[in-house]
């Protein structure tokens, strides 16, 4: 098959939204359509033994939540689905950010009753960053929640979102009776007793159709009906050039935990979501069909199964053809490396492939090679653009509680922090070693799997720090002077560029102001 052919194949995509909102049930839907699981798993459900495929590591399954980006993959109507179902917790979102760079659109879920939250507000704003096109999927309709058109006034002012109805619920909560799929004129009538994958739908082209009065009441209908002829005065048409462009936001409305509305979100995300799209480096634009082969890592995973001490590379491949046992540029390293397992992922269960294409998330074994953001290519030098580190906000010192066990201690956080998990930054005075994180629960994570996976334990020591920033500058002289006053304040990161760890924002303000020769930074890809 011809290298356009796979191309056009492929739709790669994150699920964003805040906690609790359904976004890895609604994972697991798609997966069950895709034939990709035969039972979905309810990440909550304690009466449900088989908890969530995405969840698969140990922490995620007690606590109920994600906190590590999976990838899955899977066919549906001849089109090679990748899903990368993101954490949702703010602790884990620069995880999230990162795997954003990765995707070429985007399903946002919302909770029906609690509407755009916080952390969905944030998410968006990174992939209106890289104008990522997004579906948006209101989720939870069985349950009682908010009028749907106050819905799409938060969806549009909250998140600054261009929403464009493409399906309507016919009452919510008790009175739910179904879905209207605007996009394909079809009615589709729920029925919480229902099997998993039996729909009941009704064609319905004109909504005066008297069998719609019969099939859900006559005021549901007379109510549809107001409704639908108020979204076409008020939303505008659907439009897929505009949607691509990340201009305008298809909506949908459905409940994941009934696996209602699922089937209508991705038959119509199949058609209209874009193949792979062009990749920015820092030397050039990389075009999908180039016939040489590049592609960034954007995560890192250790121990993915802990009884073999393996470190997966997950990368994005951007052009060409990958394959199996070639040698390939790493250009960070200025060597050449091939790969004899390359792997692909349903969640935790991996399979080794031949060859893979734009748009496909490969999984590379690595010994301690790679690091976030770097390239592999045919031999060109290629510095892929945004994959940032980003200030860490919350901070401690980090101690050894073994001292028989400092060897796993310091392979653990090392490669810990090139997963990604957090940053350690390594003080000049004295050498502390400070770990850096966006959120708290971060740490509990570090310290559960350096006992757990690396059999080394660890202890934390609080440290008052506001921010820390990369620091640059021309001139020597003002940096010299700069170290001289602080030099309890600085340290290095794990690629040895140099930090300011401020103690206050009056600190950090005073500093800014005093040299102005030195550029202070918030994240690493400066």
């Amino acid at each position: 098959m011809s290298l356009n052919k796979e191309i056009n194949k492929r739709r790669t995509f994150g699920i964003v939204s805040h906690p609790d909102a359904g976004k890895t049930t609604l994972t697991e839907k798609l997966l069950l359509f895709g034939g990709a699981i035969q039972v979905a798993g309810a990440v909550k459900s304690n009466k449900i033994k088989k908890s969530a495929t995405s969840d698969f590591m140990d922490i995620e399954r007690q606590r109920g939540i994600s906190v590590a980006t999976s990838v899955m993959g899977f066919l549906y109507k001849d089109k090679q689905i990748n899903i990368l179902d993101t954490p949702g917790h703010k602790d884990f979102q620069e995880d999230t950010f990162r795997t954003l760079t990765a995707v070429d659109s985007a399903i946002v879920v919302i909770d029906v009753a609690k509407g755009v939250e916080p952390q969905t507000e944030k998410l968006v704003e990174v992939c209106k960053m890289r104008t990522t096109p997004m579906i948006v999927f209101i989720n939870k309709l069985d349950r009682e929640g908010k009028d749907a058109f106050d819905l799409l006034d938060e969806v549009e002012q909250k998140i600054n979102l261009k929403a464009c109805p493409l399906s309507w619920p016919v009452g919510m909560g008790q009175r739910f009776k179904g879905v209207y799929n605007i996009y394909e004129k079809k009615l589709v009538l729920f029925n919480p007793h229902s099997k998993q994958d039996d729909e009941d739908v009704v064609e319905i082209n004109n909504l005066d159709d008297k069998l719609l009065d019969k099939l859900v009441g006559s005021e549901a209908a007379e109510t549809l009906r107001e409704e639908v002829m108020m979204l076409e005065e008020v939303y505008p048409p659907f439009n897929i050039d505009d949607y691509l462009k990340g201009e305008l936001n298809p909506v949908f409305f459905g409940s994941a935990i009934n696996n209602f509305g699922v089937k209508e979100l991705l038959d119509c995300f199949v058609e209209i979501a874009p193949p792979p799209r062009a990749r920015e480096t820092e030397e050039r634009i990389i075009e999908p069909d180039e016939n040489k082969f590049s592609g960034f890592v954007f995560k890192i995973h250790a121990n993915m199964d802990p009884k073999h001490r393996d470190r997966i590379a997950f990368m994005r491949i951007c052009s060409g053809k990958f394959e199996r046992n070639t040698n390939y540029y790493h250009v960070r390293n200025e060597k050449k490396i091939k790969f004899s397992n390359p792997t692909t992922f349903m969640a935790s269960k991996k399979e080794i492939v031949e060859a893979a294409f734009p748009g496909d998330i490969v999984g590379l074994y690595d010994s301690g090679n790679f690091k976030i953001g770097d390239a592999l290519t045919e031999g060109e030098k290629l510095h892929f653009k945004g994959i940032p580190s980003f200030s860490p906000e919350m901070f401690r010192i980090v101690h050894n509680a073994d001292p028989l066990k400092a060897k796993q201690l310091n392979k653990g956080l090392e490669q810990l922090m090139d997963e990604g998990v957090a940053q350690m930054f390594i003080r000049d005075f004295g050498g502390s070693k400070i770990i850096g994180t966006v959120g708290a629960l971060q740490f509990d994570v570090i310290q559960y799997r350096l006992e757990h996976e690396y059999g080394a334990k660890c202890q934390y020591e609080p440290i008052h720090l506001h921010k820390a920033c990369w620091l640059s500058w021309d001139n020597e002289n003002k940096f010299e002077e700069f170290k001289k006053i602080r030099k309890r304040d600085l340290a290095k990161d794990k690629h040895d560029n140099v930090v300011f760890l401020a103690e206050s924002a009056w600190q950090m303000k005073t500093m800014q102001e005093n040299f102005p020769e030195i550029k202070f930074h918030f994240t690493s890809d400066f």
